[in-house]
């Protein structure tokens, strides 16, 4: 950022692909998160799913990379979020960060960032906020 953002300014902008088989795959081994309700359709089914959906943390994942493409890591202060809704297979993810609020804390000034990510249809899957220094 070359120059102080104002309030109102979209910082973060990245979309992801759709979500495949292969991804949750993946991620399960990454991850350690083996719950078959992510790559077993029998599974999700048999609990009244669908299909298999994308394990959380993995959705959480793509919004910090948004994050830390768009701001320096070192720069981060705090960065947190809460699930709003199950991401399904196929779902093409866009997370994006608005400046909310300019603050100064320990004589620092910072921005508090409204974080969200959307699936294609524009339904919010997770919501949350991070602190940046300026």
């Amino acid at each position: 950022m070359s120059s102080a953002p104002a309030v109102g300014d979209r910082i973060v902008h990245k979309e992801f692909p759709p979500i495949t088989r292969h991804r949750l795959a993946l991620y399960c081994g990454a991850s350690g998160d083996h719950n078959p309700i992510h790559v077993d359709i029998d599974f999700a089914k048999a609990a009244g799913f669908p299909d298999v959906f994308a394990h959380g943390m993995l959705v959480m994942g793509y919004l910090g990379q948004a994050l830390t493409d768009a701001v320096t890591p070192s720069r981060i202060r705090s960065f947190s979020t809460r699930f709003a809704a199950i991401t399904q297979l196929g779902a093409a993810l866009t997370c994006e960060g608005t400046v909310t609020e300019l603050i100064e804390q320990g004589g620092e000034k910072r921005a508090r960032l409204a974080l969200t990510t959307k699936d294609q249809n524009g339904e919010i899957k997770l919501a949350g906020e991070a602190i940046i220094a300026l």
